[in-house]
């Protein structure tokens, strides 16, 4: 197999851990990003970790010939994984017209490239917000998608449908992994969680009010229905999610996929609650966090967490990563950021 990847979105959060497992393996990645929400010196943040420099190129996918251009002047890559969106939930809400234009825009112009270069095979990023609240838990591949909660969610359901009728027409073979909550960041502390303004997860938010730069952490919410009254999500390892994809890769290369459209849970599958994810960071890195409890806010899921089975067993990958390592190089991370421009 030629080993020449693209990534899109790979200055971002997930796009750039998972360049560095690609390159890690062997393979030669190509980067495309418009730094709508990412910096371009993480290219070098790369080559530090690696000691290669992946190529990059700045390129909006929203410009159909740009992207053409670009495929046309890298025939030989073989694979892509696509990572370029908007991401924030709330901002989605208040401008969902610029969520819809650069979400399905540039995948639909990202896939009518890859064809027109007889490329494949593609693996997609998604999201567990296709599940909503799940009537039972934990939430498998075979749980109903339900209407989604805001704009973003929609665009994730959307492109999963597109791709579907893509891989029917028998242009694509593809694999959509929908992730849970990645947290933490490369054990070098060189690349990491990088928000643009105040951040919209809740780890960012911890690490930055544990070293000064945010006043205090809300916790939106101690009255649901779980054992402390906070919410529960599934967090795992961004380096174990980004391994994930290389397994999905390599099973599309190796002709291993069962369906030409597969789809993958990737999570622990373990619940921790907000509370949970407070107390285990002060305890690992002997912090104190300056926190309070705040009202509700809409739209929050009350709990979710992964059932793993078929990413274990079908897709064959597993996350290694507990939370203790997760939440201390989060820390790491935030710490690294205080002392070094990114």
């Amino acid at each position: 197999m030629n080993k020449k990847i693209l990534v899109t979105g790979g200055t971002g959060y997930i796009g750039s851990h998972t360049a560095v497992e690609l390159q890690n393996c062997g393979y030669e990645v190509l980067i495309v990003d418009n730094l709508a929400n990412s910096n371009e010196n993480i290219v070098s943040q790369i080559e530090k970790i690696t000691g290669i420099r992946p190529g990059f190129t700045q390129l909006d996918l929203c410009d159909r010939q740009a992207t053409l251009d670009y495929f046309q002047k890298h025939s030989d890559i073989s694979g892509v994984i696509h990572f370029a969106a908007y991401k924030a939930v709330g901002e989605s809400t208040e401008k969902p017209l610029m969520y819809y234009q650069n979400n399905l825009g540039s995948l639909t112009n990202m896939m009518e490239a890859m064809a027109s270069i007889g490329c494949k095979h593609l693996v997609f990023s998604s999201s567990c917000t296709v599940y909503g609240q799940p009537a039972e838990l934990p939430v498998s591949e075979k749980a109903p998608v339900k209407k989604a909660m805001s704009p973003y969610g929609n665009t994730k359901q959307i492109s999963e449908e597109i791709i579907f009728d893509q891989c029917l027409a028998g242009n694509l073979e593809a694999i959509s992994l929908r992730y849970f909550n990645p947290i933490g960041a490369h054990e070098t502390a060189l690349i990491g969680e990088l928000p643009i303004g105040v951040p919209n997860n809740l780890v960012p938010f911890i690490t930055q009010t544990a070293i000064g730069k945010r006043e205090m952490l809300q916790v939106f919410g101690d009255d649901y229905n779980t054992p402390d009254g906070t919410c529960i999500r599934d967090y795992i390892h961004v380096v174990d999610l980004a391994k994930a994809h290389i397994v999905a890769l390599e099973r599309l290369s190796g002709e291993n996929n069962l369906e030409r459209f597969e789809i993958f849970n990737l999570g622990t599958g373990i619940g921790y609650s907000v509370l949970d994810i407070i107390l285990t960071f002060e305890g690992v890195n002997g912090v104190k966090l300056n926190y309070r409890i705040a009202p509700r806010r809409p739209g929050d899921v009350e709990k979710v967490w992964a059932d793993t089975t078929k990413a274990n067993e079908v897709l064959g990958w597993k996350a290694e990563l507990g939370l203790e390592a997760m939440l201390r190089s989060a820390w790491k991370w935030e710490k690294f950021l205080q002392n070094k421009e990114i």
